[in-house]
């Protein structure tokens, strides 16, 4: 993508209404603009890191054996009467109605819409389990909407609901997507510490809300040391084998949030060990066995013929808070510092002297090599306007390309994440940016 052609209207002021970092540098960026109180368009750049991190999360998601469906995001008000919840969600449900008078609602969540789809199709033990995910809009009328997308009206939700015979199937669920949920937050270059939770609105007894330290985060966190040290990434799991011994290293160490902080546990955690920290809220998984399919009417034939009523859970990832929380974690004073993994592009290429033969050259020799993945900065302003950009914007790289290296066929490339320059050739900035 050259700058020229691209839509990435980028600020140079702080815009007055952004009270944290995310969301002034997500405005600043030009990743988003909002249109209405807690409600946000995603322009091109914002919209290619949601779509990364939305990506990462459907891989781990189906490797964990869960399956991709897609519910609307308006829903009949009979499934909530139901199931007991249209009354006492409260006002942060939107509720209309259509031309002909029926109560409908746009979802906030999904559990009697999926249960409804279920109990159409599941009749028998033979069926289960099963593990019904999508990534959808979902709409919660928040008193005060603030932070930007970190806690908005509009956002996108990735919810799964596990269906199961049996508690302890039903647990095993619980364990994969405890699991799943590690390797998808690692995979995006961020330390997500499960803390027991309450379950809220959602209901159930068995839940945890995984948080993500970064210095600007929203809630005081308490944990042990030991669990930052522990990479999820460091071995395959084995998603149908026990996987109880890897939920029970984080659950057996020290972990909570202010809210859930246990002063007499906490003093049993060595002092060396003791972290207190900031964090934010990514991730939430609740086990409610029978809370919503018992209402719904599911059920299905067990293996003695007797009716059974199936055990649920469900788990949710917030994908565009997701955006939000990353920024929060990686960023300095000059702008954004995204991860490899959920950039808008990889590298920014950065021509200080367009209209130079040599110059222009090498920067299209490099952007031609990955086009989808570089940012070309081919506008004619000054080095330290395209520097500030580069920059703000955060991509992994930046190639830097003026007259005298570009004689010499030579890139300099800086690292975004910690300002290290290096000048070298071009097939070597290639190797390094792609690898």
């Amino acid at each position: 993508m050259r700058l020229t052609k691209a839509f990435l209207p980028t600020l140079k002021e702080t815009p007055a209404e952004a009270q944290i970092v995310s969301h002034r540098l997500m405005l600043r960026a030009g990743l988003i603009r909002q249109t209405s109180a807690g409600i946000y368009a995603w322009l091109p750049a914002g919209l290619r890191v949601l779509n990364n991190v939305a990506r990462i999360v459907r891989e781990e998601q189906n490797r964990a054996g869960a399956q991709e469906i897609l519910m609307p995001t308006i829903q009949s008000a009979e499934l909530w009467q139901r199931s007991g919840r249209y009354e006492d969600y409260g006002k942060e449900m939107l509720r209309i109605e259509d031309r002909h008078g029926r109560p409908m609602l746009f979802g906030p969540t999904n559990e009697e819409m999926v249960s409804d789809i279920f109990r159409g199709y599941v009749t028998s033990y033979r069926e289960l389990p099963r593990n019904l995910y999508h990534v959808q809009w979902k709409f919660r009328d928040e008193v005060r909407p603030r932070f930007g997308v970190m806690r908005g009206r509009e956002f996108l939700m990735k919810d799964a609901y596990s269906f199961d015979l049996t508690k302890e199937g039903a647990q095993h669920s619980y364990r994969q997507m405890f699991v799943a949920y590690l390797r998808t937050f690692a995979r995006m270059g961020l330390k997500a510490i499960p803390m027991q939770a309450d379950t809220g609105p959602i209901g159930g007894n068995l839940s945890h809300e995984f948080i993500i330290l970064a210095e600007t985060g929203e809630s005081q966190v308490f944990l042990d040391r030991e669990l930052l040290d522990f990479d999820p990434l460091a071995q395959e799991p084995d998603y149908e084998g026990d996987l109880s011994p890897t939920v029970g290293f984080w659950t057996s160490r020290y972990a909570a949030t202010d809210e859930k902080h246990d002063e007499t546990a906490w003093g049993q955690v060595p002092a060396e060990r003791q972290v207190s920290a900031r964090g934010i809220e990514v991730g939430h998984i609740f086990y409610f066995g029978t809370k919503y399919s018992e209402p719904m009417g599911l059920r299905v034939a067990g293996p003695d013929g007797s009716e059974v009523v199936p055990e649920m859970g469900s788990y949710g990832i917030g994908v565009s808070r997701l955006v939000a929380a990353l920024i929060e974690a990686n960023h300095d004073e000059a702008g954004i510092k995204w991860p490899d993994a959920v950039a808008p592009w990889r590298v920014s290429i950065l021509n200080l002297k367009p209209g130079d033969a040599a110059t222009d050259a090498l920067c299209d020799r490099l952007h031609a090599a990955m086009p989808d993945q570089a940012l070309l900065d081919d506008r004619p302003e000054r080095a330290g306007v395209k520097f500030a950009d580069a920059d703000l914007l955060g991509c992994p790289w930046q190639a830097i390309i003026g007259p005298r290296g570009a004689a010499s066929g030579k890139v300099e490339l800086k690292r975004r994440a910690t300002g290290e320059r290096e000048e070298v050739s071009l097939d070597e900035a290639l190797a390094r940016i792609q690898g």
